[in-house]
């Protein structure tokens, strides 16, 4: 591994990618504080602040209380008494990231948007012939400290794992670098929790399995995996060892974007998940505008006790138009299934069959985070 002052040439091998991975750091929050000098340094999170309210994103001045996205705002507040709540405003992120994204497609255009905030870029042949993709991707934090005021992440490295593992690495406004052949290495010593899609009940699991840390599970065979880990088993395996052969796609275009939440205990009564709804609706909406989709689909997901997963869903026929369209779909499906027949230990809601302007960058086919 080196760090952001290790720019002596990339070391990339023939046939190897050059990906970079740009996050924003505390976006929607470090906006908010960009624009109002009077909420710099103090902890911030975006978000309601009512008995409902959901933490859409947390500055890095709560966060050291433990105060994260997703959040309900009654335990942010518990846990930071001097949180202080802004309501966010979608057009000034929007804004900030069309500048982020130009920047982007000054260096290459085979830019992959996750969200507003972040992004994979392949610069294996970048448009300005700059060829260090660590330059590059140093170039690019200027550029986004200088025409945009905030503070970028970056992870460079030979595939998209990789690269997002190191944008984390240095967290916020540093750079971490996984050259060829560090792979292995660097991902052997990550707790496992750090793996993408290796949630709190799977590192639970691993932890029972004997699975702590990347290297823990590269000792394991596939055979093994399987057995315990099925369909999800070749992703561990890869990623164990730090192979990841997705390119950097720009044309992908985003089926649905959606959220779930896995609950601390069961739930069965009507008021309970009323409340619930309430809240996957706040966050959701919130990945929505982030993500700037346009659907038609709503689909509520139920997963019971007993693990069987039940769905419904409503189309309309034309785009669903604001939060308020959206949260009455959702209630409305919430509604046709009570009284349930048993509690559930999941909820989600999904918008689908999306739609975009002829304008629009295209978005990657994926999910954004869950809840």
């Amino acid at each position: 591994m080196s760090d952001a002052k290790d720019t002596d040439g990339d070391g990339e091998a023939d046939g190897l990618r050059k990906i970079i991975h740009v996050d924003m750091d505390a976006f929607f929050a470090s906006v908010e504080q960009r624009d109002n000098p009077d909420l710099r340094g103090k902890p911030v999170a975006v978000g309601g602040s009512g008995g409902r309210g959901v933490v859409a994103a947390a500055s890095y001045e709560a966060r050291k209380f433990g105060v994260r996205s997703a959040m309900p705002s009654v335990t942010a507040k518990r846990l930071c008494p001097d949180l202080i709540f802004v309501r966010h405003r979608f057009d000034a992120y929007k804004e900030a990231s069309r500048q982020i994204r130009t920047i982007f497609h000054h260096h290459t255009e085979l830019v992959e948007p996750l969200s507003l905030d972040e992004a994979y870029l392949d610069v294996t042949e970048d448009k300005l012939g700059i060829g260090s993709a660590t330059r590059i991707a140093e170039l690019i934090r200027q550029e986004i400290r200088a025409k945009t005021n905030l503070t970028a992440s970056a992870g460079v490295s030979y595939n998209k794992f990789l690269a997002k593992i190191a944008s984390d690495q240095n967290k916020p406004d540093g750079m971490c670098v996984i050259r060829p052949g560090e792979g292995a290495q660097f991902v052997a010593k990550l707790p496992i929790r750090r793996f993408h899609g290796v949630g709190p009940k799977g590192a639970e699991k691993m932890a029972r399995l004997g699975i702590e840390t990347g290297g823990d599970l590269a000792a394991k065979d596939i055979a093994w995996l399987r057995a315990h880990f099925g369909s999800f088993a070749d992703y561990l395996y890869r990623a164990a060892r730090g192979i990841d052969l997705r390119p950097v796609r720009s044309s992908r275009i985003r089926k649905s974007v959606g959220g779930e939440r896995t609950f601390s205990r069961d739930l069965s009564s009507g008021s309970e998940l009323r409340e619930t709804m309430e809240d996957i609706i706040d966050i959701v909406w919130g990945y929505i505008e982030r993500a700037e989709a346009k659907g038609r689909t709503v689909t509520l997901k139920m997963k019971y006790t007993d693990f069987q997963i039940f769905s419904r869903a409503k189309t309309v026929d034309r785009p669903i138009a604001d939060k308020q369209e959206f949260a009455a779909i959702g209630r409305a499906l919430l509604e046709e299934v009570l009284p349930l027949p048993m509690p559930i230990r999941l909820m989600g809601l999904t918008l689908s069959k999306l739609e975009r302007d002829a304008s629009e960058e295209p978005r990657p086919d994926a999910q954004l985070s869950l809840l």
